[in-house]
């Protein structure tokens, strides 16, 4: 398959480096020194199931000039996807697949709502992963796994290429899920609690699950967001958020979530895609999410201070 990469880093670097190792043509849209680093060295993976390079890199900052595509994987930041919808638009072709791998519920309709929907489907990943430097980066945790799907809920013949693509391809597993939207919110169930108790209390989660008042909170969180799935008609099953939390206990106790990084240490943070998300989606459906309320609404602050659009010291 053709493929395109949409945001080379962390995650499209992974997944997208994976493809082309197996030997699919995989073309990276990058810019600045992660480009360079591309164009000048290729792709270096550090990985716990096994390193490995993608030497030379195809990459380019202009997606005219790379054409339609059979498929593109859109691994930008959630609060990033409506731009990259706009740049992709040359990569689209009659039956060229979008598929994101974001953290939250919304990227797919903002994608449609620019390429059309007959182009996108359902996506996620899981992985924990990072750039070291340009052009290099660490997977450090969680078994790679993506999964996609039609968002009606129907068999899906022509994303099984791109699953079978990513079958032939090491250190990743990929499925089609029979009910991708509900798969998309049991993810969003565990990391928007997880970024947002995170980046409220500085804690990683070891602290987080053991400290009775923060995990009393942290169930409240996963309730709320259940509640906001059923209003839109996402029924996760009913030991969903037990689930979550068996997950969440099983975490090495250091560990702390994207989201929360980002606002530690001062960058633009997926907020208004989480926490932010599920105020907003709770709002459109009158259901009540007053811890999501406050956490959004306490670190909002310090996320326009990042965005540069509020100062303070």
């Amino acid at each position: 398959m053709r493929i395109a990469v949409i945001g080379a880093g962390a995650v499209g670097g992974y997944f997208g480096g994976r493809l082309a190792e197996a030997g699919e043509e995989v073309v990276f849209i990058a810019r600045g020194g992660h480009l360079r680093a591309l164009r000048d060295s290729g792709l270096r993976v550090d990985s716990i199931a096994g390193d490995f390079a993608v030497r030379p890199a195809q990459a380019s900052d202009d997606p005219s000039k790379v054409g339609p595509v059979d498929a593109v994987l859109v691994g930008v930041k959630a609060w990033q996807v409506p731009e990259a919808a706009e740049v992709m638009r040359p990569l689209i072709g009659p039956k060229t697949l979008v598929v994101p791998l974001q953290n939250g519920v919304e990227a797919s309709a903002q994608l449609a709502a620019v390429l059309g929907a007959e182009h996108v489907l359902g996506g996620l990943c899981r992985i924990i992963s990072y750039i070291v430097t340009p052009g290099h980066i660490r997977h450090a945790g969680i078994d790679p796994y993506v999964a996609f799907g039609e968002l009606n809920g129907q068999h899906s013949e022509r994303a099984t290429p791109l699953r079978d693509a990513f079958s032939r391809a090491k250190g990743v597993t990929a499925e089609i899920p029979a009910d991708i939207r509900a798969a998309i919110w049991r993810k969003f169930l565990l990391i928007a609690p997880w970024g947002g108790l995170g980046a409220v209390t500085r804690a990683p989660i070891g602290v987080i699950r053991s400290r009775p008042e923060t995990r009393h909170m942290l169930e409240q969180a996963l309730q709320e967001i259940r509640a906001v799935a059923a209003a839109h008609q996402v029924l996760l099953p009913e030991r969903a958020v037990a689930d979550t939390l068996a997950f969440i206990d099983s975490l090495p106790t250091e560990g702390t979530a994207s989201m929360q990084r980002d606002i530690i240490e001062g960058r633009p943070s997926e907020l208004t895609s989480l926490n932010g998300a599920v105020a907003r989606l709770a709002q459109e459906s009158g259901v009540a999410v007053p811890l999501h309320s406050f956490i959004f609404h306490s670190l909002l602050p310090l996320e326009l201070r990042a965005r540069g659009e509020l100062r303070f010291t």
